[in-house]
């Protein structure tokens, strides 16, 4: 353990108020590689041990970021979001304009405030698979029937970790038309309403179920979570005007990052 000075410093504070105060200044920039700790070690004065626990410290409060063993970097802050279920209705309310107006908006937009053209990366995968037995007996889909699992992954910004989710279709209802079975369609101007509408289907209802819990390993280096940040989890389900669920999409959200609002109009008496 670090001796203690009568004033309460330490190597280790020092070395904090070093690097926090190289960050702020903007020697060290936001997406910079920081030195490894045994750089750091040489180059202050302090021990291995001692420089490993600051990175460590400053990871956990969101300063720093990097997968153990890997290399640190200054932390990219993440875009806050702010999730409205208002959205659903203005999605709906786009979805029969003429595609040019409907692809200048869309989910991208409403979850980010960005438009489509300022993402800095995004990624679709389509496949077709058995699909996880509740997500089955939500869509209501047979032993012998599969569904269309989309994959969506979104980068913000350079070494800001991405956004994700996984959205389910019951294949035999998307495969009416095979434009929808196409990743490279993506984005589709206005949105999985609008995909649905070209089979035959107008959305009814939509339900978001939301727990919380710890993110996976995988899940904390993948969107840069900072330890002890839990995870919010959105399941939302979509239902046609005759109440066929039609659509299950599981959203994962870092508590620090988002905002969940719910607006809920109530009828006059």
């Amino acid at each position: 353990m670090s001796k203690r000075s009568p004033g309460g410093d330490t190597p280790a504070s020092r070395l904090e108020a070093v690097l926090l105060a190289a960050i702020t200044r903007g020697d060290l920039r936001p997406g910079d590689l920081m030195p490894t700790t045994a750089e750091l070690a040489t180059t202050y004065g302090v021990n291995k041990n001692t420089a490993s626990k600051v990175v460590a410290g400053l990871k956990a409060r969101g300063v720093l970021s990097g997968p153990p063993g890997g290399r640190t970097r200054v932390r990219v802050r993440p875009r806050q979001v702010t999730r409205d279920n208002s959205r659903y209705h203005e999605e709906k309310a786009r979805v029969l304009l003429p595609e040019a107006e409907r692809a200048d908006y869309g989910i991208a937009e409403a979850a980010t405030g960005q438009s489509v053209r300022e993402l800095h990366e995004d990624l679709y995968h389509y496949e077709v698979v058995a699909g996880p037995e509740d997500v089955r007996a939500i869509l209501g889909v047979t032993d012998q029937e599969q569904v269309l699992q989309r994959t969506y992954m979104r980068r913000h910004a350079a070494h800001a970790g991405v956004s994700m989710s996984t959205s389910y279709l019951p294949y035999d209802l998307v495969s009416r038309n095979p434009d929808l079975l196409e990743s490279r369609k993506e984005p589709w101007p206005g949105g999985t309403m609008h995909q649905l509408h070209t089979v035959g289907v107008e959305l009814g209802r939509i339900d978001d179920h939301i727990t919380a819990s710890a993110p996976t390993p995988e899940e904390q280096q993948r969107l840069d979570i900072p330890t002890g940040v839990p995870m919010l989890r959105i399941r939302k389900i979509s239902y046609s005007v005759n109440g066929q669920a039609v659509e299950v999409a599981d959203i994962p959200l870092p508590a620090d990052r988002a905002e969940l609002i719910y607006r809920t109009p109530l009828e006059r008496w």
